[in-house]
């Protein structure tokens, strides 16, 4: 019995060091600087200062954040409505197929999503392929000019973290159990009427869980609204990117990157309570 005991004491040591001095201690470092002043110099002179919370709450930031937050919450919705049908057929798919679906939900994640965003180009770009299906079906007469657009940045954020929010979403309703879809079946409820007050309800902490794995990364993106908007689309990662190597203003980059850290620490209590509130009422079922 001590042998297992001490793998998983060990285990739990080193994944707490690692994520204390991985993660832990640069988001110290991060929230101290954030504190700092910025100076012509050096990176950050050790003074106390608001100075980079001041400059979060200026009419251009706040115009970022608002455009950033309503792109993400897009996102996030876009991949909801798409995601939860497959996640749902997925789970609930026969066994012998389940592991191929699986896999071809993971099979993105094998390959850098940088790569994958560049080959988005080739796809939407004015001699691209899609308006050369749309031109061959004559769909359209004249080509359709989607780089460099919201839209754009929209389809990479959807294509890249799409599986983000399917695989949560998955788990979530594989412990879904059948037996209360039946039960609201013999109840008389027809199918919306299940899944809105049945189904939607006890898969809420998936939904919840995807959204934050979706919506977080698609404010901090910065290379996607890079490479598919151009100059046109600036987000809160690339204010973030543009504060620490391009203006060398550390405060102003470190208090934006505090501001999502507190925003991802919300959405974690939301999801924490969710989940609680979902484990209660099948209790009481």
């Amino acid at each position: 019995m001590k042998t297992p005991n001490l793998f998983k004491n060990s285990a739990i040591a080193g994944t707490a060091l690692w994520l204390g001095v991985f993660a832990l201690v640069p988001f110290l470092l991060i929230c101290a600087a954030s504190f700092m002043e910025r100076s012509p110099t050096r990176f950050l002179e050790p003074v106390f200062s608001l100075q980079g919370y001041r400059m979060i709450f200026t009419p251009g930031f706040l115009k970022v954040f608002t455009t950033s937050v309503l792109l993400a919450a897009v996102t996030s919705a876009v991949c909801l409505v798409a995601g939860y049908p497959f996640a749902y057929i997925l789970a609930r798919s026969n066994p012998r197929y389940r592991n191929l679906l699986l896999l071809l939900v993971i099979i993105p994640f094998w390959t850098n999503s940088l790569i994958r965003t560049y080959a988005l180009i080739f796809i939407i770009k004015t001699n691209g392929l899609l308006n050369a299906l749309l031109l061959k079906l004559s769909i359209i007469s004249k080509p359709l000019s989607m780089m460099y657009t919201d839209f754009a940045v929209l389809t990479g954020l959807v294509y890249t973290l799409m599986p983000f929010m399917i695989l949560p979403l998955y788990a979530s309703i594989e412990k879904l159990d059948p037996r209360y879809l039946e039960a609201a079946r013999d109840l008389g409820a027809g199918k919306w009427r299940t899944f809105l007050h049945v189904s939607l309800p006890l898969t809420l902490p998936g939904i919840i869980a995807g959204i934050m794995l979706v919506f977080l990364p698609a404010l901090g993106m910065f290379y996607i609204p890079d490479i598919l908007g151009g100059a046109k689309s600036m987000l809160v990662g690339n204010f973030i990117k543009n504060q620490f190597l391009t203006s060398r203003d550390w405060p102003a980059g470190a208090a934006a990157s505090v501001v999502l850290t507190l925003i991802m620490a919300i959405l974690l209590i939301v999801y924490y309570f969710s989940e609680s509130s979902s484990r209660n009422k099948a209790v009481v079922t």
